[in-house]
């Protein structure tokens, strides 16, 4: 509450809240062994602001993450090249941290679509440069976004 009045504005870009939620454990042991120790709160102190520095971090990656996506589509748009909506979503997913390869096989599960049509749908993207094959081939072939 305090650092909230100091910085004097309504807004905050990171959470402590949450950050305490994802370490409760770690926040709940740090809270007993002050309160079982002498009057000396440093390691709480020290707790916290580790915790802080984290959620700021954590903040940063995500502000920088939400940035890239923007550039993203904003240098589609300024290049005028189209998407359709099924291609767009599933880059979102590639841009929001897509864990794996994308395989035509993965494309064609995320997007609800037949083997032929998320085949199809890569084809286009590559043609447009969007995203790029990975080295190997035959049914492991996966793809990859072209930043």
């Amino acid at each position: 509450m305090s650092l909230a009045r100091l910085e004097n504005s309504s807004q905050r870009f990171y959470s402590m809240s949450s950050q305490i939620r994802d370490e409760r454990k770690g926040y709940y042991e740090i809270l007993e062994s002050t309160q079982r120790g002498g009057l000396d709160g440093t390691g709480w102190l020290v707790w916290f602001l580790d915790c802080l520095a984290r959620a700021i971090a954590k903040a940063k990656n995500l502000t920088a993450s939400v940035l890239a996506k923007d550039t993203f589509w904003r240098h589609l748009k300024e290049e005028s090249i189209k998407v359709s909506e099924r291609q767009r979503s599933i880059i979102n997913l590639l841009l929001d941290g897509f864990e794996g390869n994308l395989t035509t096989e993965k494309w064609s599960k995320l997007a609800k679509t037949s083997h032929d049509t998320a085949s199809r749908d890569i084809q286009e993207l590559i043609e447009k440069r969007i995203p790029k094959q990975e080295k190997g081939g035959g049914r492991s072939t996966s793809y990859v976004l072209v930043r």
